[in-house]
């Protein structure tokens, strides 16, 4: 078993709800911008602000790491980011192959954010002859015929799939089939994958589209307004008293 399979073992062993383990990457990132302006400690409040939720549930999260702070200090955020990031796999470096290298898997291949966090990108490959042979952020682009050399041969860990939609499920197949069994998805389709394998998906469409529905909601679009005038909806009026009962009765039996 590898040392990445344990720490998920463990993880289940300790009970560590999924929810707190996506958050955990957002306190992470907050701890690294207040460790960047020299903060020594911080409150549950004034860490919870800068990641985006309420303090008892950061509270509850690192709760199920046997971090709870120091009553009146709060947490010291230099052994925090090692707590988190132990438990996220960050103590160690994780090799990485990009699978696509268009426009996007170019942009990812030269995101300097990959290496300081433990990810070291390893492989570039396409299966564009023109672009085979390019050398982009320090690595040459192979063929994708080597996926499963390389693979083997530099201990991919985790498959980035960068590639047009019709592609993706080939080519999680072959990594699949090569012993990877973390995939980061950018490709537009949601791949089939067998147990055991953890895939995470990335479609940055589907993020303008809940953001469209919010500004069309805040615009007072559909839900908001009625669709052919305009008008708010009316509320329905409320229930008069039953046949045979005086207003005063209704009124008592409505408030007991």
């Amino acid at each position: 078993m590898t040392s990445r399979q344990t720490r998920t073992r463990d993880r289940a062993d300790r009970g560590i709800p999924e929810a707190t383990v996506a958050r955990l990457p957002v306190y992470l990132r907050a701890l690294h911008s207040l460790q960047d302006r020299g903060v020594a400690t911080v409150s549950s409040e004034e860490l919870a602000a800068a990641a985006g939720v309420n303090s008892a549930k950061l509270r509850k999260d690192l709760s199920h790491l046997g971090s709870y702070g120091t009553r009146g200090v709060g947490y010291e955020v230099e052994y925090l980011v090692y707590q988190i990031s132990r438990e996220l796999g960050l103590t160690q470096d994780w090799v990485v192959a990009i699978i696509g290298v268009g426009n996007l898997g170019r942009a990812l291949a030269g995101y300097g954010g990959f290496a300081s966090r433990g990810f070291r990108v390893a492989g570039l490959l396409d299966a564009d002859e023109e672009i085979v042979g390019e050398e982009i952020s320090g690595l040459t682009v192979e063929h994708i015929d080597r996926l499963e050399d390389i693979i083997g041969e530099r201990g991919v860990s985790i498959a980035v799939i960068a590639t047009p939609a019709g592609a993706a499920q080939g080519v999680c197949d072959r990594v699949v089939a090569s012993g990877v069994t973390s995939v980061l998805n950018f490709a537009p389709v949601v791949l089939s994958v067998p147990d055991g394998v953890d895939v995470r998906k990335v479609d940055l469409s589907i993020e303008l589209q809940i953001l469209a529905f919010h500004e069309q909601r805040k615009a007072g679009g559909p839900g908001d307004f009625d669709a052919m005038d305009g008008a708010a909806p009316k509320a329905a009026a409320p229930p008069g008293p039953p046949p045979g009962a005086t207003p005063t009765q209704y009124v008592e039996a409505v408030e007991a």
